[in-house]
């Protein structure tokens, strides 16, 4: 794909964002469009945001649970970046009209206190440079028309980022199987999701060593002090005004968002 023409497609995604409009699939006009192309338009994106006087806090992996994919249609990871502009604090109100077709979906994010620069690194080396892991609810939300999307699509769109929701608490990482840790989301008082951590990728330890590799083999490392959420651990839920989440992960504590 030519360079004008991802300039023009992350300019468009970059107007849809701060107006918050629709644009319709990049794969259905562009058919040809590959994967490396979205990453492209993607950096033209973040680079307006940036420009804007947003500053990168963190990255995210997306499309890691099979619910996800399921429900997408998109069936394999992929990755994009957290700004400092998406952040909410736990029990926060979140303005609808700052959104366009928000879902909300649990996770776990995890704190680094040391780089990770793939690729070569390995699970032991990602818990190594953890700080914490905290529960979290990603909100995510879509500039691509009625979540009509293809993998290319959602990795142009930045991974479909939103804003998120870090919980109340932080846990040392090395002190509980990630794993095994049951999730329990609550959307209005009931139970809509439940949900492990073996849901991303096999471990959120899994997924978060293939986001150091993955970006790592960009030239891109993971770096201290930022925050990386590492994927759904049920399906994702759509959120309105007057909707209340919690989300609930044994071990970890719990989180909370409310939207209005």
């Amino acid at each position: 794909m030519e360079t004008n023409l991802i300039t023009r497609l992350g300019d468009e995604l970059y107007q849809a964002l701060t107006t918050r409009t629709v644009v319709d699939p990049l794969s259905a006009r562009h058919p040809d469009i590959t994967i490396d192309d979205a990453y492209h338009i993607q950096q033209r994106m973040i680079e307006r945001r940036v420009q804007a006087g947003e500053r990168v806090i963190g990255k995210k992996i997306g499309v890691t649970s099979r619910a996800v994919m399921n429900m997408l249609g998109v069936y394999r990871p992929d990755f994009g970046y957290m700004l400092d502009g998406m952040t909410y604090n736990e029990g926060q109100s979140i303005d609808m009209a700052t959104l366009i077709q928000p879902r909300a979906e649990g996770e776990i994010a995890f704190i680094l206190k040391r780089d990770l620069f793939g690729p070569g690194v390995t699970n032991a080396e990602v818990l190594a440079a953890t700080e914490c892991v905290m529960p979290c609810f990603e909100i995510v939300d879509s500039r691509i028309r009625d979540w009509k999307i293809r993998i290319q699509d959602t990795v142009a769109d930045n991974a479909s980022c939103g804003v998120f929701v870090l919980g109340d608490q932080a846990v040392d990482p090395r002190r509980i199987d990630l794993s095994l840790c049951g999730m329990v989301l609550e959307k209005n008082g009931e139970i809509v999701a439940t949900g492990a951590g073996a849901a991303a990728l096999g471990s959120p330890v899994n997924a978060v060593t293939w986001l150091a590799n993955t970006m790592g083999a960009l030239g891109i490392p993971l770096k201290a002090g930022e925050v990386i959420l590492s994927g759904a651990l049920a399906a994702m839920f759509p959120a309105a005004a007057g909707d209340s989440f919690r989300v609930s992960i044994g071990g970890l504590g719990s989180c909370s968002v409310r939207f209005h």
